[in-house]
């Protein structure tokens, strides 16, 4: 039984043989190469094509940080500083800050020269009206400057912030947006600064002038005094005629 076995299988084993030898013979080996060649390229191009998409998303990452707003604005506490010392000139008391109303007034109480028809009570009015005035325009300079001052503890804070997220800005408009508003802090100073320079020339400038109409009242009083008429003169006078 055994032998009948291995005499089967050794036909079987005589009739594959030849057939798997005819199959290995008609494979191509340039075909085959070329065809692995084909593979590899088209494996390249889809690398390629995966680097690509990688390099677009990333752009679109970093256009995406570029645009992200910045989740911080120091406008309002700009604009409140501002309106604080704007206030403070508006609420000033003595000579109008409007211009035309400056002008009548200021024509009225500090005249070049007294007319005969003012009294004597209303040059003494109006000397006290122009000290008022001087006294007013320094209080108020007073004023702004305290505010100034009030204003360095909240400029300083804001400075800060701003500078922090500057340098911690995820993109583009981030850094833009903190620099205008850094920009905007300096601006809202320099106007502060305007402001206190006007109010402290407008005290000079008042104090001066009142100065300059304290002289003027005094030769209009002087002048008064002495009359326009003619001088004395004086004559001798004989009480014993004959």
């Amino acid at each position: 039984m055994k032998k009948t076995l291995l005499a089967i299988a050794a036909a079987v084993l005589v009739t594959i043989m030849p057939a798997t030898h005819a199959a290995l013979v008609v494979i191509d080996p340039s075909n085959l190469t070329q065809n692995i060649m084909t593979a590899a390229r088209s494996l390249e191009q889809i690398n390629n094509q995966i680097r690509q998409l990688q390099n677009e998303a990333q752009m679109l990452m970093n256009d995406a940080r570029n645009l992200t707003s910045l989740n911080f604005s120091a406008l309002n506490e700009l604009r409140a500083a501002l309106s604080a010392t704007n206030q403070l000139i508006q609420q000033a008391q003595g000579l109008a800050f409007n211009v035309s109303q400056m002008e009548t007034e200021f024509a009225r109480l500090y005249p070049n020269a007294y007319s005969a028809s003012t009294s004597g009570s209303q040059m003494a009015t109006d000397a006290r009206t122009r000290w008022r005035n001087s006294l007013e325009s320094l209080r108020t300079a007073t004023k702004i400057q305290s505010q100034a001052v009030q204003n360095f503890a909240s400029d300083e804070q804001t400075l800060t912030d701003l500078v922090n997220r500057s340098q911690s800005a995820v993109g583009a408009l981030q850094a833009t947006q903190a620099t205008n508003q850094l920009l905007a802090l300096q601006a809202r100073q320099a106007i502060q600064a305007q402001q206190l320079q006007i109010t402290q020339d407008r005290a000079t400038a008042l104090e001066q002038a009142r100065q300059v109409a304290v002289q003027e009242r005094a030769r209009e009083v002087r002048r008064r005094f002495q009359g326009d008429g003619t001088p004395y003169t004086p004559i001798t006078v004989n009480y014993y005629s004959h």
